[in-house]
């Protein structure tokens, strides 16, 4: 259509795997109308003391809100809902999923008291739906979760497939098998650009079936003589329901360990899955029942220290303890950044006597993303004539660009997070760069990953703080000896420094003139440059210094 543009622009997950937040413009240039794909999180590495969540920053279209037509979900997992909670407010446009995804997201804004207040407009799997100007076309594939929809995105320019998160599982146990015939239908109408998940393009081959895991995990369980613990993620229902199965087959009752298993299984119940698995206990339970006739599916298979892998490990969980013999099965891929965190923790199993067991040991995991094989059969049904990787590091993208131009795709896009692409008219390419960043959830609040907050907390982690009070008169004498108070510089019988570093902020006071003495911020500033210049000097350390200056007149 004559002076209008179609444009994919993400805020998150193109350049990294996580926190994904994509958006669809049409409309005239400079005033599209938007259209957001998933919103969510990712989690912290460690590189930011106390970040356990991260989110990205959707300043760009916090500015065009006005313009934005609504956010659609494509599934339920974190990295595509979970910021839904704590950025919602600042859109306060509707959200369109299909009813399971649309279970999770209720309990999630029931948290933060928004469940009321968020307009949700439940859409039919397979379900053809408007947001705005854009018509979209719902097409059931299989991941690890139940419900992952595939979106055609129909406009007056072409249409887009926005794939989500995807595989090709023959099997996939819960839900319903992925839909090829309405891939290929698509593809004989005309796919001007597919929006593709990239996370396994290095991997050959299938990513497996979920239906295969069973009888080896079978016998893997039947093997164990103690206790069995397997952690998971709380969200792949598939494998909750295989290993559900397991347990049932070899005789053994199945303990959950952590709330998210609870939430994921009620969301799962109440759309009709898992109706035939058996019962599962609360952990408080867990005691009552005959070491070799118990079976734990627990959280925390990335090493997380709060969840409940973690605890059991350190044995200060309050009901689950674990022992010589025992045996933890990890169920769950390793997440890149994850591997310092997941070593550590099986190294602590292991010094217990604990058995661990992973997918390196045996065929007890399959990834739900696409590997080569799978993304070259959805290529060969769409057969697009653009490509545009995401959900991948830059390694991850550039690789999907390659294997796309291979399958005859006439042009592939490489794009990081803030890359506005024109799909159309025209050359497919990047025409703008836009701020992108990322926030921290910080307690209940959110701030800027970058800010003062967080920084301020990666130098202090770094390299210690010092407090030092200083008492003076109105004509800035000193009315007393300073106080001085660290955090990770000094060990507690380290006196001889402290009044090392005590003595260098009085002479830094004396130094001064007359005049300077009697003006606070000039007196503060001296004698936080002395104490930060002897730690610096002495230590190596840049310490995070304040002065608290108290000035008393008489």
């Amino acid at each position: 259509m004559a002076g209008e543009e179609l444009l994919f622009l993400p805020l998150g997950g193109a350049g990294e795997i996580g926190m994904n937040l994509n958006l669809y413009g049409f409309g005239p240039p400079g005033k599209p109308t938007w259209m957001m794909v998933d919103l969510g999180i990712t989690f912290g590495d460690g590189t930011h003391p106390g970040v356990d969540v991260i989110l990205p920053d959707p300043q760009y279209i916090e500015q065009h809100k006005d313009d934005l037509a609504g956010i659609v979900l494509t599934h339920a997992h974190e990295d595509h809902l979970g910021a839904v909670p704590y950025l919602w407010e600042r859109f306060g446009c509707p959200i369109y999923a299909t009813p399971f995804t649309v279970s999770i997201v209720q309990r999630k804004l029931a948290e933060v008291d928004l469940l009321d207040i968020v307009p949700i407009v439940e859409v039919p799997l397979n379900g053809t739906f408007e947001v705005g100007p854009f018509e979209i076309d719902l097409i059931t594939l299989t991941h690890s979760i139940p419900e992952p929809n595939g979106m055609a995105i129909r406009t007056p320019l072409g249409t887009v497939l926005h794939t989500g998160d995807w595989k090709l599982d023959p099997d996939p146990v819960i839900g319903a098998d992925y839909d090829m015939p309405a891939l290929r239908r698509l593809g004989d109408e005309g796919v001007l650009a597919i929006v593709c998940d990239s996370t396994n393009v290095f991997t050959e081959g299938t990513s497996g079936s979920e239906g295969d895991i069973y009888e080896s995990l079978k016998q893997v369980v039947e093997g164990c003589t103690g206790r069995v613990v397997v952690t998971c993620f709380a969200s792949n229902v598939a494998r909750i329901d295989t290993i559900s199965r397991v347990a049932q087959a070899v005789g053994r009752e199945i303990v959950l360990a952590g709330r998210s298993f609870w939430r994921m299984i009620d969301a799962a119940k109440e759309n009709g899955y898992l109706q035939d698995a058996p019962r599962f206990l609360d952990e408080d339970y867990f005691g009552d029942v005959p070491d070799d006739k118990v079976l734990v599916i627990c959280t925390g298979s990335q090493g997380e220290p709060r969840a409940a892998l973690s605890r059991i490990a350190a044995d200060e969980h309050p009901r689950i303890y674990l022992g010589e013999g025992d045996t933890v099965i990890f169920s769950s891929r390793q997440i890149p950044g994850n591997e310092v965190s997941i070593g550590r923790l099986q190294n602590r199993l292991v010094r217990r006597g604990i058995n661990v067991i992973t997918d390196k040991d045996h065929f007890i995991h399959v990834s739900g993303h696409p590997a080569r094989d799978e993304l070259l059969e959805m290529y060969q049904a769409v057969q697009p004539q653009i490509s545009i990787p995401v959900h991948g590091e830059i390694r991850h993208l550039a690789e999907h660009a390659k294997l796309a131009r291979s399958a005859q795709v006439p042009e592939a896009v490489v794009n990081e997070n803030g890359g506005m692409i024109r799909i159309a008219p025209g050359p497919a390419g990047v025409i703008e760069q836009v701020p992108s960043g990322r926030l921290a959830l910080e307690g209940s609040r959110v701030v800027p990953l970058d800010g003062e907050l967080v920084r301020g907390r990666v130098r202090a982690l770094w390299n210690g703080t010092a407090t030092i009070t200083v008492v003076i008169d109105r004509v800035g004498e000193l009315m007393g000896d300073p106080i001085l108070t660290t955090t990770g510089l000094l060990e507690p019988d380290d006196h001889d420094i402290e009044d090392d570093v005590l003595d260098a902020a009085e002479d830094a006071i004396e130094h001064l003139s007359k005049k300077d003495r009697r003006n606070d911020d000039v007196v503060s500033e001296a004698v936080r440059l002395a104490v930060r210049r002897f730690f610096r000097s002495n230590f190596n350390k840049n310490a995070v210094t304040t002065v608290h200056l108290v000035r008393v007149d008489g």
